[in-house]
């Protein structure tokens, strides 16, 4: 296997964290003494996250229904309680699967199949608990059992994809050469330890024992609560946000996000370049956009952590605050009656009426799971990009219907101002010729961290010397997403001064930092450092080699792995990254030419010419291949 290196690394980080495992103690040891949270909780979505079939939480019909889609068929039976799929696929096989377990309670239910010993991958057909009928959560694509999508596939892998965040305590442990999982939790299910840490401490502290150092006044890895706002927010964001994991699980509740995480930005394809919601992006990205979040605003102030609900139906959730009452936790808020009439332009009760349906545009994943956008943003059709609230419930009207509409009511309103929305959707689309308003995005404290970090990503096919100049200072700004996104802008100055700017980042707190950092000095010369900069950057490639080890199930982490080795002129390992992407998932597309390519660097025409017959077994259209093809006289 390449890279063992990085293969042992992944190894000894899981030992770590199976160490921590040791001082969990499980939700049944909380509920003697929290009886009204355990009650509270014990029903809730974050404690049916996942559970057992026996558990007597599955809500579809296995008895004897059928389902067919697109070529393939599944037979559901419950044989005296013992549930079971037979599945035939496009291509004819039949498979039995049993149950092994469940996935949510509502408005949908998943059920995990184990495909062979450890791996858990989660069925495309699932039970729609509102109409009570089965369903496929992707019946558009074309998926044959050979496709990297179908949910036998890498994508599909709850081991990989899913299970942190349905799990309490939970390590990954995937072996690399073998390509199996021996996956491990203290319990399935978002359990109390998952968001206050593990317990053992905690008990001790009951019985009056002094507590080491590190933990809470209560026992807790955890500090967060009453006052610890921002904390309690990147806990709750480590679920709730589009991210790559940079841990083998679960990290220890408590640890900051962008030490365990790095957030996905409003990048397009994601986000609308408003910011508002398009893919599946889970609220914490939505989140930081908006003028709530800046003010102190809370996930708790809206939801009750133990029910996993919301507070207050309808428009009460919104006028616990918004109302001529205020909140004396908010006392800079404008005190005013929002639920009438003269504020919302609609019918009392009415649809249009809701503080919701204004200003949180929802969209549906999953086939039936209804999310709303929590930028908690002021509607803006005048923009013209694509996407408004207005127009969602009057789909027989164009925005600017919408915005003549809302001009009209608000004549003096101070919102319609330049937004960065427009700018991103130009940028994001090729035509933006002048940098400038990126720039000007980038530098102004008064946008969203994110918002800002946006731009600097956005900015990328603009780097020059004398951009990474102007942007330098960003790279010590409070914000670790701005920080963490300001390095790639720094290549095109020289090295000894890259190397300079960017070496403080390497003992960032924050280990996205180090990590965005790390990556820059794969291309700075070692002649071009001091001792002590080569020193820091090899701590900081540990860092990225132990993120990427964690990952090595990912067909995208060897893409990286490739690259890295072509960086490093290290053919061979290269070649060995690209076979392992197209192993793990045969239609990669980007994967295969450059597989070809090195066959013949490494191995000759032959090699090349074998490989390139390979790919076009798998992909017989592709261009590439083609080209290819014609090059090598095939």
């Amino acid at each position: 296997m390449y890279l063992r290196a990085i293969v042992m690394t992944a190894i000894l980080w899981a030992t770590a964290q199976q160490s921590q495992a040791q001082d969990y103690v499980g939700s049944d040891a909380c509920s003697d003494c929290h009886k009204e949270e355990t009650e509270a909780w014990e029903s809730s979505y974050h404690a049916l996250a996942w559970t057992e079939v026996e558990d007597g939480h599955v809500q579809a019909d296995f008895d004897g229904t059928r389902f067919s889609h697109d070529g393939m068929s599944v037979a559901f039976a419950d044989q005296d309680g013992a549930l079971t799929a037979q599945v035939t696929e496009k291509d004819g096989v039949t498979t039995t699967y049993p149950v092994h377990s469940v996935v949510g309670i509502a408005p949908l239910q998943q059920y995990l199949f184990e495909t062979e010993p450890g791996r858990l991958q989660s069925f495309d057909v699932v039970w729609d608990v509102e109409k009570g009928r089965w369903f496929h959560l992707y019946p558009d694509q074309d998926l044959p059992p050979n496709d990297g999508l179908h949910w036998t596939g890498p994508y599909k892998s709850w081991n990989a994809r899913c299970a942190e965040c349905h799990a309490t305590g939970y390590v990954k442990n995937y072996d690399s050469e073998e390509r199996r999982y021996a996956s491990t939790q203290v319990e399935i299910g978002v359990g109390c330890e998952a968001c206050h840490g593990p317990g053992s401490a905690h008990l001790e502290w009951t019985t009056g024992k002094v507590l080491q150092d590190g933990l809470s006044e209560f026992g807790f890895s955890t500090t967060w609560g009453r006052g610890q706002t921002e904390a309690e927010i990147q806990q709750c964001a480590g679920c709730h946000s589009r991210r790559e994991a940079l841990e083998d699980g679960n990290p220890l509740p408590g640890k900051p996000y962008h030490d365990a995480y790095n957030l996905a930005l409003l990048r397009p394809g994601l986000y609308h370049p408003d910011g508002q919601i398009l893919d599946e992006v889970y609220v914490y990205g939505s989140f930081l956009q908006s003028r709530m979040y800046a003010e102190g605003v809370g996930c708790m102030n809206c939801h009750d952590p133990h029910r996993a609900e919301v507070k207050a139906e309808g428009n009460g959730l919104c006028t616990q605050c918004h109302s001529p009452a205020g909140n004396p936790d908010f006392p800079t808020l404008r005190k005013a009656d929002y639920d009438t009439p003269a504020h919302h332009q609609h019918a009392e009760n009415s649809a249009g009426a809701q503080c919701k349906n204004c200003h949180m545009i929802e969209r549906v994943y999953m086939g039936v799971d209804g999310r709303r956008d929590h930028s908690f943003r002021i509607p803006r059709p005048d923009l013209g990009l694509g996407t408004d609230a207005c127009t969602d419930c009057h789909a027989d009207e164009d925005q600017s219907w919408a915005a003549q509409q809302i001009e009209l009511w608000f004549p003096e309103s101070s919102y319609r101002v330049a937004h960065y929305g427009t700018t991103f959707a130009a940028a994001g689309s090729g035509q933006l010729d002048d940098p400038e308003t990126l720039v000007a995005i980038a530098l102004d404290e008064g946008q969203a961290g994110i918002v800002r970090a946006t731009a600097l990503y956005l900015l990328q096919p603009f780097a020059t010397p004398d951009l990474a100049e102007r942007l330098a200072p960003l790279l010590a700004d409070p914000d670790p997403l701005i920080r963490a996104n300001g390095p790639v802008l720094q290549r095109q100055v020289p090295a000894q001064l890259r190397a300079s700017r960017l070496e403080p980042l390497l003992s960032d707190p924050m280990r996205n930092v180090r990590i965005s950092a790390a990556k820059e000095f794969l291309s700075i010369p070692a002649q071009a450092m001091t001792q002590d900069q080569r020193a820091s950057a090899q701590q900081g490639m540990a860092d990225w080699q132990r993120s990427i080890s964690n990952r090595l199930d990912f067909p995208e982490t060897h893409l990286v792995l490739g690259g890295w080795a072509l960086t490093l002129r290290n053919a061979p390992a290269a070649e060995r990254a690209f076979r392992e992407v197209v192993t793990l998932d045969p239609q990669r597309v980007e994967a295969w030419p450059m597989l070809v390519q090195l066959a013949h660097i490494n191995r000759g025409v032959q090699a090349a010419l074998a490989t390139l017959d390979e790919a076009l077994l798998v992909l017989p259209d592709d261009p590439n291949l083609m080209q290819l093809a014609q090059e090598l006289g095939r």
